[in-house]
């Protein structure tokens, strides 16, 4: 009895062993399918950018193209981004260079990762040191990257006046009273080093403005401007314009120099004519007073004229007074002391 219980209970050990091991091996292959299932989704739904990216060299993991689905990362406009750098020869090491994380950190912190891309290419093909870190921090100030980048290969001018002011020339005094009416044209690149904070072109536009009025104003005689316009781009090129802006000015150039009013004899005239009017005022003041003066007098005139009448008219009383007292005869006058 004792021997078949024993062997009973082998047997169950044994059917229990079989039954656990069947389990694990279903859950093996059930993990099995879903990681199958799960890979096939991937590449069905990343597959065509991974192998962009693989053939491209662009350094794009199956896993980093998941993780951008998941936080909702634009995946094709990284892959291009990667694919553009990897082609322009661009340093793209996950530790120091331009790694998928940086440039997904730059996307989510919302920048435009194509422009940056296309400025840091522009910059190493023209010798111009511009890193990611960079460009990424112009980008996100605000600034065109891309445009700055052009612009500090490729110059641009700047009109001042500018034309979206109105003024087609700024106006400026020589000491001898004569106006010059200026146009210059300022040729300025782009200072990458001071992009981030830097002014603009309307200070640079407003700082050459004012030291071309400043060097007419200071100049003796509108001829020595005519005869000399290079001599104030000298002055205004010493004077560091630039200074604190996001360009460095490579030129500036007098276009046109035109001949105004003569603002000297036109202010002079007017002195004068406001001299005149004052001292008519003056002399209608002194007639005013005069007439006032005359009216016055003539009113005492009359006051005094008055009195004297009713002085006259208070004789015949002071007449009849005294001869009522008997003062007009010897014997009362006596008498009455």
């Amino acid at each position: 009895m004792t021997i078949h219980a024993l062997y009973l209970l082998a047997q169950a050990e044994k059917s229990f062993s079989g039954n656990a091991w069947a389990i694990i091996w279903l859950g093996v292959a059930a993990i099995a399918v879903l990681f199958l299932f799960a890979a096939v989704f991937a590449f069905a739904a990343y597959g065509n950018l991974w192998f962009q990216a693989y053939m491209s060299s662009a350094d794009v993991s199956m896993l980093a193209l998941i993780g951008m689905g998941f936080r909702q990362v634009n995946s094709r406009v990284i892959v291009q981004a990667k694919i553009m750098a990897a082609q322009a020869g661009l340093d793209i090491d996950r530790r120091n260079g331009i790694s998928t994380r940086r440039v997904e950190a730059h996307y989510l912190a919302g920048g435009n990762v194509t422009n940056v891309i296309l400025a840091i290419i522009a910059a190493h093909r023209a010798g111009i040191p511009l890193d990611f870190d960079r460009a990424a921090a112009i980008d996100l100030a605000g600034r065109d990257v891309l445009d700055a980048v052009r612009t500090s290969v490729l110059p641009k001018i700047i009109d001042c006046p500018d034309a979206r002011s109105g003024k087609a020339t700024l106006s400026a005094v020589a000491c001898n009273g004569i106006e010059l009416l200026v146009k210059a044209r300022v040729t300025v690149r782009t200072n990458l080093a001071q992009l981030i904070g830097g002014a603009t072109e309307e200070t640079i536009i407003a700082r050459v403005g004012q030291g071309i009025v400043t060097s007419i104003g200071s100049s003796k005689s509108h001829a020595d401007v005519l005869a000399n316009p290079n001599q104030i781009s000298r002055i205004l090129l010493e004077r560091g314009l630039d200074a604190q802006t996001a360009f460095e000015i490579v030129s500036i150039d007098i276009a046109r120099i035109d001949i105004g009013q003569n603002i000297g004899a036109r202010l002079q005239a007017d002195a004068a004519e406001a001299d005149t009017r004052v001292a008519r005022a003056m002399a209608e003041q002194r007639r005013a007073e005069a007439i006032a003066l005359e009216q016055e007098m003539k009113a005492k005139v009359a006051e005094n004229r008055s009195r004297v009448v009713e002085a006259e008219a208070q004789v015949p009383m002071a007449m009849a007074e005294a001869f009522r007292k008997g003062h007009l005869n010897g014997a009362g006058i006596a008498a009455e002391r």
